[in-house]
Order: C-alpha cells, then sequence, then structure tokens
C-alpha cells in the first residue's frame, strides 16, 4: 500500500496521555541524554532535510545556528506553521492530528541550538490550529516538557511571504513581511543590539556558518526556523534512531514525505508516502486520481517549481526525481490539472498570485512580476498581440535581477515552464485560434472540508499593494512600508 503513517498518525492523538502512549517523549529523552552536538549528529546521519520547500540538510542548519550562538542570550527556535503555498495543508493536518510530535521535536531542536524559547508561527486565519497547539501547549506545562524551553504561538498576516523565514521572523519582531538580507543563523528573532557600523554579520550562508565560532557578543542571538513536518520527522530520528528513518525513501532522501492532492481529482487529501514513491501512486492513493474519462495534463507543486506534464507521473516523489525532470518537490501540495484545462488560464493565475504576493523590495520583482500578469491575462482572454507574448519571455530575464528571496525565481520557474511545455498552446490563444477562457482561482487552501479542498477566494480581490480596496493604489506593499516609517519619525 502506498499510503504510510509515521509522522501523519493514522487517528488523532487527542491527549499528552495518548502520545506518551505510542513513544512520545522518547525523542527529548534521547536528546537530553545524547547532549546538543550528538543530536546533531544524529540529526545528520538520519539525512532529514527541511520539509518547507527547499530541502535544505536540517543537521547542517541546526548546527549553523548553534556554532553562531551569542554570548548575551539563548536562541530560539521558530516553528515555521504559516503554510501559505498553494495546494498544500499537511502542516494544518499534522497539527490538528498530533501536535505533540512536532512540539517534541521543536525542543529537541531547543536542546540542541542552546535556545530557551520556541514560537510556532502561523498564520491568524489558523484560529482552529491555533486553538490546538495552545491546548497541547498547556498540557506539556503540566509536565518537566518545557523545561527545555517555554512555548508559545505568534499568530501572523495572511500574505505569502510570511511563510518565508526572515519575512516570519520579521513580523515576530513586530514588523511587516518582507524578507531580510541576513539569514536566521546570523539575525533572530531579535533586533540586533549595539552592532558596530561595519558588522557583516549579515553575510554567508549557513555552510560558511557550520564553520564559524559563535557570534559577536554586541549581535543578538540566532533562530533556528524549521518547517512543522521537519521537527516531527527529527522527533521520530531521536526516538527510534537514523538507521530506522532511512529504512524508508532513497538514499538522497531518506524518510517519508506528507503530501497534499487537490485539484482536478476525484478528492482531495493529505497522505504520507515514502519518498520515491511514483507521482502517478501519490496522485492515486492521496486524491483518488483523474475524474473519470479525463487524463492528467497538468501537476504543479503549488507555486514553486517547474509544472510536471501528464507523460511524466513516473517522476518519483523526492528531491532527486524531482530534479530530474527539471522541477522541484516544494511542499508536496500537487495542483492536479486535466484535459479540460486551459493552459493559458492556470498560467495567468499563477503569475497573478506571485506578482500580488510580491513585497515590492526589489522593484524588477513586482515590476516585471506584474508585466507577466497582465500580458498572460490578456492571452487567457484572447486579447493579446504578439507582443505579449514577448513581453512574458522578456519579463522573465530581469524578474530575477537583485532578488533576495526565493519568489522572483519561483515566478520565472513557473511561468518559464509553461512556455517551454505549453508555448503552442499560448501561441494559439494569441492567434485567437481559441476563445478566451475564465480564469481559474489559485490561491492558498483555506481548509480541507472532508474531500474538498476549499480555496481563499479573498485572493482574487487582494491588489498588488497588499489591500483590498477596489482600485489598486499603485504602489508598492514595500513603499507603504517606508509611508509607515515616515509617519512615525514626524
Amino acid at each position: 500500500m502506498t499510503l504510510v503513517h509515521r509522522v501523519l498518525d493514522e487517528t488523532p492523538i487527542v491527549t499528552l496521555h495518548a502520545y506518551v502512549g505510542i513513544g512520545g517523549g522518547r525523542a527529548l529523552d534521547a536528546a537530553r541524554r545524547l547532549g546538543p552536538a550528538a543530536t546533531i549528529d544524529e540529526i545528520t546521519a538520519a539525512g532529514v532535510r527541511g520539509r518547507g520547500g527547499a530541502g535544505f540538510p536540517t543537521g547542517r542548519k541546526w548546527r549553523a545556528v548553534a556554532a553562531n550562538r551569542s554570548g548575551l542570550e539563548p536562541s530560539t527556535v521558530v516553528v515555521n506553521a504559516a503554510e501559505g503555498e498553494p495546494g498544500s495543508f499537511k502542516d494544518r493536518t499534522l497539527l490538528l492530528r498530533n501536535p505533540y510530535r512536532t512540539l517534541e521535536g521543536a525542543l529537541v531542536a531547543a536542546l540542541a541550538v542552546g535556545a530557551d524559547r520556541v514560537i510556532v508561527g502561523m498564520k491568524q486565519a489558523f484560529a482552529d490550529v491555533a486553538a490546538r497547539v495552545r491546548r497541547a501547549i498547556d498540557e506539556l506545562g503540566a509536565v518537566d516538557w518545557t523545561d527545555v524551553a517555554t512555548i508559545e504561538v505568534f499568530e501572523g498576516p495572511g500574505e505569502y511571504l510570511f511563510g518565508e523565514e526572515t519575512a516570519l521572523l520579521e513580523c515576530i519582531d513586530g514588523r511587516y513581511p518582507v524578507p531580510r538580507i541576513a539569514p536566521p543563523f546570523r539575525r533572530g528573532v531579535d533586533e540586533v543590539v549595539d552592532a558596530p557600523e561595519d558588522d557583516t554579520s549579515g553575510s554567508g550562508s549557513a555552510a560558511q556558518a557550520e564553520m564559524a565560532g559563535p557570534t559577536d557578543d554586541t549581535v543578538a542571538p540566532p533562530s533556528l526556523v524549521d518547517n512543522v513536518e521537519t521537527l516531527a520527522h527529527c522527533a521520530l530520528v531521536l526516538a527510534n534512531g537514523s538507521d530506522w528513518f532511512r529504512e524508508l525513501g532513497t538514499p538522497d532522501s531518506p524518510g517519508t514525505v506528507v503530501c497534499t492532492v487537490t485539484g482536478q481529482t476525484n478528492r482531495a487529501g493529505v497522505g504520507e508516502v515514502a519518498m520515491g514513491t511514483p507521482l502517478a501512486d501519490v496522485i492515486d492513493s492521496v486524491g483518488g486520481g483523474a475524474r473519470q474519462g479525463r487524463r492528467v495534463k497538468i501537476v504543479m507543486q503549488g507555486a514553486a517549481a517547474a509544472l510536471i506534464p501528464g507523460d511524466r507521473l513516473d517522476t518519483p516523489v523526492s528531491w532527486e526525481g524531482m530534479e530530474a525532470v527539471g522541477s522541484g518537490l516544494g511542499a508536496a501540495g500537487f495542483i492536479v490539472s486535466d484535459d479540460t484545462a486551459a493552459v493559458a488560464a492556470v498560467a495567468a493565475s499563477a503569475s497573478r498570485f506571485l506578482a500580488v504576493e510580491s513585497c515590492g523590495q526589489c522593484t524588477p520583482c513586482k515590476r516585471d512580476g506584474l508585466a507577466i500578469a497582465d500580458a498572460l491575462d490578456r492571452i487567457r482572454r484572447s486579447e493579446a498581440l504578439e507582443a505579449d507574448l514577448d513581453t512574458v519571455a522578456e519579463s522573465l530575464q530581469t524578474i530575477t535581477d537583485s532578488a533576495r528571496c526565493s519568489l522572483a525565481m519561483q515566478h520565472q520557474v513557473v511561468i518559464g515552464s509553461v512556455l517551454e511545455l505549453f508555448g503552442d498552446e499560448l501561441r494559439s490563444h494569441v492567434a485567437h485560434d481559441h476563445e478566451g477562457t475564465e480564469a481559474v482561482l489559485f490561491a492558498p487552501l483555506g481548509a480541507l472540508d472532508g474531500d474538498i479542498a476549499v480555496l481563499d477566494a479573498d485572493a482574487t480581490r487582494k491588489q498588488p499593494d497588499w489591500t483590498f480596496d477596489d482600485t489598486w493604489s499603485g504602489k508598492f506593499p514595500a513603499d507603504l512600508l517606508d509611508d509607515h516609517r515616515a509617519q512615525q519619525q514626524l
């Protein structure tokens, strides 16, 4: 059977007592016994990689944060539960079904990197999830688990960039969800304190940080930001060992992954599979396969990677498998379109989402993103000229200039793959060989109602300045932030 149950329990775990009954607490015991260095070694040996989208080796990240700890204050562990990727509902499912495993993984991480605080960051819209996590935290407070670190929930805005780890830290610091240049292992939750003017701590990679010592005592402590699912896997590694973790998956992508399947399938769902499972099997087992009489035409991994055409469904769901076909695993949120879908409508909707959600700190990302989205919408309506195709192609070349986060690259990759795979279909719209097609909704998931995916319909009303006004102000979100700062200084 394709589906497995490691991090995604088959039935809800409703109390801490029930969690302890299935082995909860063993990971924390192991981390206390092993100590920080050996705990990180075990995570590294297991080959855990981040399940939030980037797939960065978790052991390397933990080692970088531990190496750059501050002499002033302990570090902070931030659980990224923002989950704004279209097509993904796995983090909320994990927290609703069993929040204790993720929280235990976060406490293990706190022991490993020298943190005394855990913050679970999620959108304000996830009220049911926040309530469930807070109940679990209260239970942990009644035992000795929170002696390791305090745990709190932070509820932030609905912007897509809230899930970008540095923008998440900005929000926790009380600012807007716009990405930083300095990575979390150099600048954490708190402001930099008395940093010298020539301080260069905002540069460097996590790999370079592994070779560095603790940061200067004038710099506030780093933060470890890890995804909900990542930390749940880490708890299982400490409880069962790295060899057990590698019993499933592939050598380069060990373990399992929790997938969400939505779109034009028989049902929407969330399920856990071994890494390396063919994409077709994931779509069948989690989403019930394509609708009767239809075939899969496109699979999207949210807005994070190149499209996968329907003739490549044998692709293994793993980092190396997805990379081999020019795509990526992302958050394993698979949005399926069948042969009734108009590529022009899918592309225009995805492009608009990314263009609107760009913060505008990097002008090409916002400017070129909006140009691409507008041109694709004209193509969708069969009101375009050849110049619109040129606009798309040319803007894709410059959209990533000076980009400080991955959003511009995502826009380039997603729409670039549309041109590569379905360029002829787009050109037929420009040639007016097709009537205009209806717009489709490409947005984050608001809920899973049984087998039905409920999308955030408000996304279609959102303006490029992140307001829901009737008309766009013409300003970028970063411009409004600058206006707000100027008013504060008056």
